[in-house]
């Protein structure tokens, strides 16, 4: 298949350096060999600095960042984070930040809350876009109206619980408030606070920039704003801009819109350095846990040099690789081995996000009372490994490692534009040159000059022993912590009610109030830019790819400029699987690469595939035809990447581990271990996922398959197989058997690579499936329709419901899907994260499968939520929706249909998807029902699928759910 390739156009002309722009001074202009662009730094008269990377890339990015640093844990910086897109002077909607979202075509749209700086960034892929959004962002964060209301709103507030009503009793309610309540619910969230507080008692990250929950009710009104008016100055700007466009032309719009309304003022917001400890210090740290056995963390941090300091923050960070980076890393190796826990430490590693940077190294699932031997094994080995000195082959391994990630340009999980941005910005900001965030090589270069010449890791690590500014951090369940919470909780309400008098109470009646009616009061959306239908693109990419016949496997050859680089993917469509076959497909997914393969252990696999690719991984898939949702389909992916010149070690690497995996008792266990730690602390930080699976397994054959697969029923039988005494053969008998009928799959190899490399012999990947197969319809039971509880250590809610709807190439499915923007946009957040106080609220369509599903997250309600959902028909019928609204809802629902690609992704993705059936065609298609659907057909589809009777209901929640939502549950401890 074959398609004729664009012409590139001519990069903008870059202004040199000494050059000015308007009131722009031009600094300095580098080139960015590693990126194929270049790097402009400009500094304004009003103090602001500015960042530009130019390169051929049309997905523009943007990002404007202030060093915030609060002296306290009252959620200032957080809390202004979200008031700041909340209405601004040119644009004085309630909403201007989430009401953007469906008229845009982003890529990216969000703000952030580091320890020391808040960020706001976004990218997108449409020049008028770019510059809506940048006009909106600017006024946002320089001119933010910071009303009373949206103060109250997504900060905090002490309202009555029948609102309105004074006889009722007082409670805390805010979307931030909440927010953090359910992160500081999350082990790891609690350790790393802990440990920044730890290392660096006397500086900002002793504070919890987010809000601790007991500290958010101290913040008042008049503080956030005065916070805003001593941060968010263009004087304490860091301003970026990325992408094929003119400079100029986005300076002109800073100059406008901002740089002419300010004058140069001086800002003390500089974090000076932590005094050293004499000696080094023990802490414990709790959180609402119940898991007394394995529940329990404890990590050994240092504090260590500048992180703006290139040199300093390279070797940490290869250093940290080398002791770390993957299972045949010494000090992981040996701390696992000890078999005191099952998993690294969530601090572990070399963290550069402090101004002075830090390494930790301990372990996780542990029992209570390993302090002192978790931190005598760090240090004994550390000490070992600095003695014996470390494995030239594993440096050398990790140099190779951080000259693939220099040179690899891709979009897969994050827009590439913003993750230049973060690789500059901490370095700019702690007072470093940007230029060190962005080109490795000659450090690189350096430290191997500096390795020839003597050791350069052992004296670190023995410095590091002899360093006294350490910490032993202990985390550790508390099963009563949660109640004691809540008791803590009612005791705060009850002291601030005990402060108010009359005018006070008033007053909360008033905001109340005052609340009701700004949330209430209809949004003027004329005042925001907005694209139009006419901006999307009706064809999609049609990256050109040969396919031909290797083996039994059929192999897709695509171009694409990946700088080098090779990508290759296995797929195996796999054949008729047992019950307890597929049981224990995700868990062989999870082990494969992590196991031997051929005549390596999985130390020396570890070790080769780290001293040539750039990471293999294997997933598992579940898949429709675009036809039909009675078929099923269950596949096996396998891929990873290499320079080119490993192209060939890579495919052999994949051959191995496809036809001979090496699995033993000892390490299944050590990874089973891991695996069951992971998941369940991700429950509380992501237990959306896993209501919206629980709810899809009632209804939807996928969904089933889903929850089977990665859903709160593969965490409970991994409890099992994880649990004292444990059998294991019997899983590595199903091992075996699923090793055995992977050859009977039906394959795709799909290999993206430059043109020149794309010919790259895989004959014997392909041979693995020569002798052919089909793929076969998996066996699935639907869970029992009854609505779903799963109880866990979350002191707030994760709601879902979902009903099965139609296959991709059914006339309603665009419908459905227009409906689901609709309802996040002009209904679900505004009752469910506005008035409910919860953090996130959507809906959402899984146009293959065919599940429609809306959920809630960090939800301090779980009856209310319900009826929300149930109240769907009674919003659609209202008369509120407009055309405009279904227009917004078209724009954003066709970014599904095209979403961001790169060079890695783009030609595979179409491959794939051919072969699935999912053709170019097929989506153009969709895109062009897509474009025409109705309001009329909104409301239709809404009535005949979303039906009380065919709804399946699910929480997470960490209350007792019995008939909450007016609901018989079925409910299960997690």
């Amino acid at each position: 298949m074959t398609t004729s390739e664009p012409t590139t156009p001519a990069l903008p002309a870059l202004p040199q350096a000494g050059q000015r722009l308007g009131r722009y001074l031009t600094e300095e202009v580098h080139d960015l060999p590693e990126m194929q662009g270049t790097l402009v730094l400009l500094r304004h008269e009003n103090g602001a600095r500015h960042a530009h990377v130019q390169r051929e890339d049309d997905n523009l990015a943007f990002g404007v960042t202030f060093p915030t640093v609060p002296q306290d844990s009252s959620g200032v910086a957080h809390i202004l984070e979200h008031n700041v897109l909340m209405g601004s002077q040119k644009y004085p909607v309630a909403d201007p930040f989430f009401a953007m979202i469906p008229r845009s075509l982003s890529t990216f749209m969000n703000a952030m809350t580091a320890a020391d700086w808040t960020t706001y960034p976004f990218s997108t892929r449409n020049r008028t876009d770019f510059f809506n959004l940048l006009s909106v962002y600017l006024d946002a964060t320089f001119f933010p109206l910071l009303r009373r209301e949206s103060f109250l709103q997504d900060g905090w507030r002490l309202e009555h619980e029948v609102v309105g009503d004074p006889s009722s009793p007082l409670r805390l309610g805010g979307v931030v408030y909440n927010e953090m309540k359910g992160a500081m619910a999350t082990p790891g969230s609690v350790l790393y606070r802990a440990f920044g507080r730890a290392l660096y008692p006397d500086l900002t990250y002793a504070n919890n920039s987010g809000g601790h929950p007991a500290d958010i009710p101290s913040l008042s009104y008049e503080d956030m704003k005065a916070f805003h008016a001593a941060h968010y100055h263009p004087s304490n700007a860091y301003f970026y801009s990325y992408g094929n466009m003119p400079l100029e032309d986005v300076l002109d719009v800073i100059e406008r819109e901002v740089m002419s309304r300010f004058q140069a003022q001086t800002l003390d917001v500089a974090i000076p350095d932590q005094p050293n400890f004499d000696a080094p210090r023990r802490t414990e740290v709790f959180y609402a846990g119940s898991d007394l056995e394995r529940g329990s963390q404890v990590a050994v941090g240092w504090k260590l040099g500048y992180t703006a300091d290139p040199r300093e923050n390279l070797r940490w960070s290869v250093l940290s690789d080398v002791l770390l980076g993957n299972p045949a890393a010494p000090l992981l190796q040996l701390l696992i081995d000890s078999g005191l826990g099952t998993s690294l430490a969530d601090v572990s590693g070399y963290r550069d996000n402090y101004r002075e940077g830090a390494f930790g190294a301990g372990l996780s699932g542990l029992p209570l009372g390993q302090t002192e031997a978790v931190e005598r094994l760090v240090l004994d080995t550390i000490a070992q490994i600095a003695e014996t000195g470390l494995d030239p082959e594993l440096i050398e391994s990790s140099l190779h490692g951080f000259e693939l990630h220099s040179r690899e340009v891709s979009n897969a999980g994050f827009p590439y534009g913003l993750g230049v941005m973060f690789g500059l910005l901490g370095g700019w900001m702690n007072g470093g040159h940007p230029l060190h965030g962005l080109q490795l090589e000659p450090e690189l270069r350096r430290l191997r000059a500096d390795l020839q010449a003597g050791p350069v890791f052992e004296p670190m690590l023995r410095d590091l022993l002899a360093n006294p500014h350490r910490v032993t951090l202990t985390l550790t369940p508390d099963p009563a912590m949660a109640e004691r919470l809540e008791a803590e909780e009612r005791e705060l309400v009850g002291r601030l009610s005990a402060a108010l008098d009359d005018t006070a109470r008033a007053q909360i009646l008033e905001d109340s109030r005052l609340l009701e009616a700004w949330q209430a009061q209809a949004a003027d959306p004329t005042v925001l830019p907005s694209l139009g239908l006419d901006d999307v693109t009706r064809t999609l990419p049609r990256p050109n790819y040969h396919e031909e016949r290797v083996g039994g496997a059929t192999l897709g050859r695509i171009p694409q400029p990946t700088g080098g680089l090779d990508y290759l993917d296995v797929q195996a469509r796999l054949p008729e699987l047992s019950a307890a076959q597929l049981e224990a497909l995700p868990l062989y997914a999870s082990a494969l690469t992590k196991s031997g393969a051929g005549e390596r252990d999985y130390l020396a696999l570890a070790r080769r595939i780290e001293a040539v690719t750039g990471g293999i991984g294997a997933s598992i898939g579940v898949g429709h035809g675009p036809d039909t949702l009675d078929t099923v389909q269950l596949s096996l992916t396998l891929g990873g990447k290499a320079l080119a010149r490993n192209g060939e070690a890579l495919s052999d690497l994949l051959h191995d581990l496809l036809a001979e995996p090496q699995f033993t008792e000892a390490r299944l266990r050590q990874i089973l271990n891991q695996r069951y730690i992971s998941l369940k602390n991700s429950v509380v930080g992501a237990g959306n996922a896993y209501a919206e699976r629980l709810a899809a397994a009632q209804v939807s054959r996928a969904g089933a398959l889903q929850e089977t697969l990665s859903g709160l029923s593969s965490l409970e039988r991994l409890k099992t197989l994880t649990g004292e005494g444990s059998d294991l053969s019997g899983l590595l008998e199903t091992f075996g058997q699923i090793t055995a009928l992977l050859p009977r799959s039906e394959a795709l190899l799909a290999l993206t690579a430059t043109p020149d490399d794309v010919e790259l012999r895989v004959d014997e990947l392909g041979q693995i499936f020569a002798a052919g197969g089909q793929p076969a319809q998996p066996d699935v039971t639907l869970l029992a329709r009854q609505p779903q509880a799963r109880i866990t250590d979350s002191p707030v809610s994760f709601n879902a419901v979902a009903w099965q709807t139609v296959p991709f190439t059914h006339p309603d499915s665009p419908a459905l899907l227009v409906l689901t923007r609709l309802l996040r946009s002009e209904y679900l957040l505004g009752e469910i994260r506005e008035k409910g106080g919860a953090y996130g609220a959507g809906a959402s369509l899984d146009t293959r499968a065919g599940v429609f599903t809306m959920s809630s997250y960090r939800d301090p309600e779980l009856a209310r939520t319900f009826e929300v959902f149930a109240r769907v028909p009674e919003f659609l019928n209202g008369g509120t929706l407009k055309a405009s609204h279904l227009t917004e809802a078209i724009l954003g629902a066709s970014k599904a249909l095209d979403p961001l690609t790169s060079p890695d992704t783009v030609g595979r993705m179409r491959f794939f998807s051919d072969h699935a059936g999912f053709t170019t065609e097929v989506k153009e298609a969709y895109l062009a029902r897509l474009l025409e659907v109705t309001l009329d057909d909104v409301n239709r589809v809404a009535g005949a699928y979303l039906t009380p009777e065919a709804a399946a209901y699910a929480t997470v929640t960490g209350c007792d759910p019995e008939r909450e939502g007016g609901f018989e549950w079925a409910v299960k401890e997690i």
